[in-house]
């Protein structure tokens, strides 16, 4: 672990110099060419310097003691066996806010996240605080709304768990599905039987499976019906029982549409339904029915609600920036 950080302050300005006791580690905390370092540089506007095992972060007190956290909370990640990215660097850093120089270092920066989820290609942790009060959301509730923008993780960790609790035998098979909305093409008019007229929309379902699992397994298990990707239209009449389902960019749907699809569980189930309620594509004025069941049902025994906004945006950086130029910050 990291050991406590030294502290010389003045005039506004600290150095902070921060002990590392296993130099084998540090290579992959700093990065090729020190990237990692040159980040939370740029990010906090602090300067650091390495010498050994040892750190010397210079700059305001609140951006160095930021620096410090994220420095920290890298190190113990590594040193927990995880993998350090560039999309991991930036997301320690958006969760170091509100530090203090008196060497408490917040637990939920500087400490490994208690929660993952485990696929048999990946572990996959948190890369904000909502999402992990969203993983732990979907260890927990029944039926979870998430909302908020591209980017923030919301289908991609709904099916990571969908995944996991698959191959674990919690549920019996996993049910994905998305409106299909058009825009600015009929569906008739595109090429192809139905699953190819559909098959565009759901492509990001898709995508998440192939992260998670091997190819030949993801193929083999829509083969047999463990996996089952479908439009919205195809759950009327049925009963969801023993799986996990997935409602993908849910703002799309009618109050009608989504009436029909949450009662569509059943026994030993979970859902998850996500979406951007500030992203709706139903033509003329159409309500989306994600708003409207959030309305209904928010605070109901066995429902859950993760908000995310521009700063749980885990894609490049630049996408965050966009999202809060486009709606305001978070």
């Amino acid at each position: 672990m990291a050991k406590k950080a030294a502290q010389a302050a003045s005039a506004g300005r600290t150095r902070l110099d921060l002990e590392f006791e296993q130099p084998q580690l540090l290579g992959a905390l700093f990065g090729e060419y020190d990237q990692n370092l040159v980040a939370i540089e740029n990010r906090l506007g602090v300067y650091i310097a390495a010498r050994g095992n040892r750190l010397t972060i210079e700059g305001e007190e609140e951006a160095a003691a930021r620096a410090r956290d994220v420095l920290t909370g890298l190190y113990n990640r590594i040193a927990e066996g995880q993998e350090i990215d560039t999309g991991a660097v930036e997301a320690v850093i958006a969760m170091s806010a509100e530090p203090t120089l008196d060497g408490v270092i917040r637990k939920d920066v500087s400490e490994p996240p208690k929660v993952m989820i485990r696929t048999r290609k990946k572990t996959i942790v948190p890369r904000s605080l909502n999402q992990t009060r969203y993983m732990e959301a979907l260890a927990r509730d029944d039926i979870i709304f998430a909302l908020g923008p591209a980017g923030t993780g919301k289908t991609y960790l709904a099916v990571a768990q969908a995944v996991h609790q698959l191959i674990t035998g919690s549920v019996e098979r996993l049910i994905l599905s998305r409106p299909a909305v058009e825009a600015g093409e009929k569906l008739g008019f595109l090429p192809g039987d139905m699953r190819e007229k559909v098959d565009p929309y759901l492509r990001p379902l898709y995508d998440a499976l192939y992260d998670m699992l091997p190819a030949d397994q993801v193929e083999r298990r829509i083969a047999n019906g463990d996996i089952e990707i479908a439009p919205i239209a195809f759950m009327r009449g049925r009963t969801l029982a023993d799986a996990f389902v997935i409602l993908d960019e849910a703002q799309n749907t009618t109050p009608a549409q989504m009436k029909m699809f949450l009662t569509r569980f059943g026994e030993n189930s979970r859902m998850v339904i996500s979406g951007d309620p500030k992203q709706v594509d139903l033509p003329g004025e159409g309500i989306s029915g994600l708003a409207d069941a959030v309305s209904r049902l928010e605070g109901v025994k066995g429902f859950g609600t993760i908000r995310f906004g521009a700063g749980d945006v885990v894609r490049h950086p630049i996408v965050g920036r966009i999202v809060e130029a486009y709606e305001g910050p978070a």
